[in-house]
C-alpha cells in the first residue's frame, strides 16, 4: 500500500504473502500510515506500488497487466542519454518502473497515461496517486474492470466492486476501455474518454472473479450458475445421462457452475471433499509447481460417506495443466469411489494468455491439451485446433477420450464457447476468448 498525508508526506509499505493471509501481513499498518488517499494492489509478480519522483511531481503508482513487448521499451529506455532501471533478479525490470517511466515521457499524467496505452503490447490497467488525486486508467480493450464507489466522505476505487461496498461504498462509475478517470475527494472527471473497442476477459466469470462481482452487469456467481445449467442441458441432449449419484464442484470456483448443473439436471448437489483452508494459502501462489500440488492436494479433506461406492460427477472451473485435478480423482478413487466424471466449465486452453496472468504458462506445452495433441498427431495436430476443440469432429473426441484415460476420468466434457458466451450474455466482440480459440 501507498498514502499520502501528514508529517511524513508519502508513505509505503509492502509484504510478500505469498504463504499468509493479506490481513494478517497488513495488520496495523492501516493504523501507522496517514493521511486521506492511498492505494494498493495484490500482485503476483512485482513488489508494488512503487514511489517516483519525477518531472511530473512525486508519485505512487501501480500496475495490472502484462507487457509483452517489455525488453523492447526498455531498451528504447536505455539508448544513450536515457533512464536506467533497478534490476530485479536475473536482470529483469520491475514492469510497474516501466510504465512509470513511460509516463514521465509525457508533460501531464494524462498524457502520459494515454502514451502508456499506446505503446504497450499486452495490458496495462493502471492506479496513480499524487499528493490529492488517483488517476485510474483501464486497460486499452478493458481487459480488466475498474470500478467507482461513494460514500459520504469521498471515493473508492477498485479491480471487484464489492471490495468497497463492505465499507460502505455504492457504485456510482465503472470505467470503459483505455478510459482515463482523475478522482479526488469532491468527484471525479474524464480526462480521456473510453475507447470503442473493448474485450472483456471471460475468464474472470468462469474462474478468477469473486462470487459477488458484477464486471459490465454482470454478476459472477449467476453466471457460474448459468453456465452448469448449459453444461446438464448439453448434456442431456447428447444423451450423456450417466447414473450419477451427486454433482459437485472443483472448490471454490467450481461450486456454483455444480450448482447450476445439478438444478438442471435434477441430480442432487454434494461436497464429497470439504477444501480446508486455515492453514494453507491459494493453490495458485506458489511460484513451483510441486508446492502448488502439495497445497492443493493438502487441503482436501474427504467426507467418506459422500464418496464410498459412488457416481460422482464434478465440475471444474477449467481444466489447465491437469496435474492438480488428476491428484484430486487419484484421492476420490483411493477414497472408495466408483466412477468420476468431470465437467470442464470452459472450453478446452489452446493458447497460453498473453494478456494477463489468469491461465498464463511458462510455455504452451504445458497446456495439458497442447501435450496430448502432440502424443496423438505431433505438430501438425496444431494445424486444427478448432477441431480438437470441437466435441463433434474425430479429433475432438478422440481428444477428450485421451485426456480421460491419462487423468484417469471416467467420462469427460468441456463447455462449448457458444455455451459460455451465452451464459455470459454480453456481445461476443467484446470478450476476450484468446485462450480457448486464439483471438483475442
Amino acid at each position: 500500500m501507498a498514502a499520502y498525508g501528514g508529517r511524513d508526506g508519502f508513505q509505503r509499505d509492502i509484504h510478500n504473502i505469498e504463504n499468509s493471509p493479506f490481513r494478517t501481513k497488513f495488520e496495523g499498518i492501516t493504523e501507522e500510515m496517514h493521511g486521506n488517499i492511498c492505494i494498493g494492489c495484490i500482485s503476483d509478480t512485482d513488489p508494488q506500488p512503487l514511489l517516483v519522483r519525477s518531472g511530473l511531481g512525486t508519485y505512487a503508482i501501480t500496475v495490472v497487466g502484462v507487457i509483452n513487448n517489455a525488453e523492447q521499451l526498455i531498451s528504447e529506455l536505455l539508448a544513450p542519454g536515457g533512464f536506467h532501471f533497478e534490476a530485479m533478479t536475473g536482470g529483469r525490470v520491475n514492469s510497474t518502473e516501466l510504465v512509470a517511466a513511460l509516463i514521465n515521457q509525457k508533460t501531464s499524467f494524462h498524457e502520459g497515461l494515454k502514451y502508456v496505452q499506446e505503446v504497450v503490447d499486452g495490458t496495462a490497467s493502471i492506479l496513480l496517486m499524487t499528493e490529492g488525486t488517483i488517476y485510474a486508467c483501464r486497460d486499452r480493450f478493458g481487459r480488466l474492470p475498474i470500478h467507482v464507489g461513494q460514500d459520504e466522505d469521498g471515493y473508492a476505487l477498485a479491480f471487484e466492486s464489492f471490495a468497497y461496498q463492505k465499507l460502505g461504498y455504492h457504485d456510482v462509475y465503472e470505467l470503459g476501455p483505455g478510459e482515463v478517470l482523475a478522482v479526488t475527494a469532491d468527484g471525479f472527471e474524464t480526462l480521456l474518454p473510453p475507447g470503442d473497442e473493448m474485450k472483456i476477459c471471460a475468464f474472470l466469470w468462469t474462474y478468477y472473479g469473486y462470487p459477488n462481482s458484477n464486471y459490465e452487469g454482470v454478476n459472477v456467481e449467476v453466471m457460474r450458475n448459468r453456465n452448469g445449467a448449459v453444461l446438464a442441458r448439453t448434456d442431456r441432449k447428447k444423451g450423456n445421462t450417466m447414473d450419477i449419484d451427486y454433482v459437485s464442484g472443483v472448490p471454490d470456483s467450481g461450486t456454483p457452475h455444480a450448482i447450476g448443473y445439478a438444478n438442471e439436471s435434477g441430480i442432487p448437489f454434494a461436497r464429497p471433499f470439504i477444501k480446508y483452508t486455515p492453514t494453507w494459502p491459494r493453490s495458485f501462489m506458489p511460484d513451483n509447481q510441486k508446492e502448488r500440488d502439495k497445497v492443493a492436494k493438502m487441503k482436501q479433506i474427504p467426507v467418506h460417506e459422500l464418496i464410498e461406492g459412488k457416481k460422482l460427477l464434478f465440475v471444474d472451473d477449467s481444466i489447465v495443466r491437469g496435474t492438480q485435478l488428476r491428484e484430486t480423482v487419484e484421492f476420490l478413487y483411493e477414497n472408495g469411489a466408483k466412477e468420476v466424471h468431470i465437467r470442464s466449465a470452459c472450453p478446452p486452453i489452446m493458447y497460453g494468455c498473453k494478456y494477463l496472468n489468469f491461465s498464463r504458462s511458462n510455455s504452451e506445452m504445458e497446456l495439458i491439451t497442447r501435450r496430448t495433441i502432440l502424443e496423438m498427431e505431433g505438430e501438425e495436430g496444431f494445424q486444427h485446433l478448432d477441431e480438437y476443440t470441437d466435441a463433434t469432429t474425430e479429433r475432438g473426441k478422440k481428444l477428450r477420450e485421451k485426456i480421460c484415460e491419462a487423468l484417469h476420468f471416467t467420462t469427460l466434457e468441456y463447455q462449448s464457447l457458444e455455451g459460455l458466451i451465452s451464459s455470459i450474455g454480453l456481445d461476443p466482440c467484446k470478450i476476450c476468448t484468446y485462450c480457448w480459440n486464439g483471438k483475442g
